[in-house]
């Protein structure tokens, strides 16, 4: 129970640093000077929080090295959830693309809290595209 309590302590506190940042640097930047988001920025400010793309790198979350094609919840490395464990699928681009925008309606039980999607289309193509690309 103190360990669960912990890594949700440090969920919260994740999110929470985050939010702060991504909120600091998009205030900081003048509407002028802004540049669309590359595939890797995307990727880092949605998900490099809890996830790296270099095999074997397990974090917060599991290393999306080839995620493309591989069977969810199969790296034998990493502690999913249940749900996740048993999903019957293989990532292709359109469920990774689904599953950024809302993780709870491709896998009910995910452990991906506090993340609860990201709504911008344009970005979850980007994350999409880099995952594809970290093969």
């Amino acid at each position: 129970m103190r360990q669960y309590k912990a890594v949700q302590y440090r969920m919260f506190l994740i999110a929470a640093v985050s939010g702060i940042a991504s909120l600091m640097s998009s205030s900081a930047v003048s509407p002028a000077a802004a540049e669309p988001a590359t595939e890797q920025q995307a990727f880092n400010n949605a998900c490099r929080t809890c996830h790296v793309t270099r095999e074997g790198d397990n974090r917060l979350g599991p290393n999306l090295h080839k995620i493309v094609g591989r069977k969810a919840g199969s790296l034998p490395d990493y502690n999913y959830s249940s749900s996740m464990k048993e999903a019957d699928f293989v990532w292709d681009e359109a469920k990774l693309e689904r599953f950024i925008a809302s993780p709870d309606e491709v896998v009910a039980g995910n452990k991906m809290k506090p993340y609860s999607g990201l709504a911008n289309k344009e970005d979850r193509e980007k994350i999409v595209a880099f995952l594809a690309k970290a093969q």
